[in-house]
Order: structure tokens, then C-alpha cells, then sequence
């Protein structure tokens, strides 16, 4: 069992990508925790502590959007890294999670080993950071 490589929590609305993501990951070697939707993820965080967060732009309750901007907006939350992971690819989209300062940005459908990639690039970082 070698050095787990840092803590991803998962967030999106979709159990079926939600899984595919944390098996992928967990596989990988790192710890993965999930979350159902923004509001989730926000209620989950401080427990969890992650090194990453992958985020469904498009769900229920609270969006990737919102969630982003008070993970943001937040001194305990604002260090940890986010993948934001959407559907629409529009440039706006891109410059808006700029905006709010997210780490990377996936368009679905993604390929799981450049998800893995990003996810392993950033949490090194922040290991090493």
C-alpha cells in the first residue's frame, strides 16, 4: 500500500459520474470522499479537508458556480484546489471560472486519465506547496 497521494472530494449530482470519478481516482491512489451537490460539498468540507475538489457546474440547490466562489470567499476553504467539470465549453464559461479563481477547468464528456492527470498535477502541488 504506498503514501495516499492526497484527498479529492467529488461533487456532482450524478451518482453514475460521481462514482466514475471516485473509482478512477481511488484507484489511483488517492482518498476520495463525495458529495451529492454544492450545498453538500459546503456542509462536508471542513471535515473533510480535501487537497482537491472535482465540481459539477450544473446542479441542484447550489450550483459549481456558487459553490466555487464561497469556497473562494471562505479563509478555510480558499487554499484548496478546484476542478471545475461542465457540459458547456463556451469560452464565457472558462473566463467566468477564472474569474472566480478556479484551478482547472473539464468539459463533459472528459477522458478519466486527463481528469486523474489535473487532479494529481494539483494535488502535488498543493503537497509540495
Amino acid at each position: 500500500m504506498g503514501e495516499v497521494l492526497g484527498k479529492i472530494l467529488v461533487v456532482d449530482d450524478d451518482e453514475v459520474i460521481r462514482q466514475l470519478i471516485a473509482v478512477n481516482l481511488t484507484l489511483e491512489g488517492f482518498q476520495v470522499e463525495t458529495a451529492y451537490d454544492g450545498q453538500n460539498c459546503l456542509d462536508r468540507v471542513l471535515d473533510v479537508m480535501p487537497d482537491v475538489i472535482t465540481l459539477d457546474v450544473m446542479m441542484p440547490r447550489l450550483d459549481g458556480w456558487m459553490t466555487a466562489t464561497r469556497l473562494r470567499g471562505d479563509e478555510e476553504t480558499r487554499h484548496i484546489k478546484v476542478v471545475l467539470i461542465t457540459a458547456r465549453a463556451q469560452e464565457d464559461d472558462k473566463r467566468r471560472g477564472l474569474g472566480i479563481g478556479v484551478d482547472a477547468y473539464l468539459t463533459k464528456p472528459f477522458d478519466p486519465a486527463e481528469l486523474i492527470q489535473v487532479v494529481r498535477d494539483l494535488a502535488l502541488a498543493t503537497r509540495s506547496g
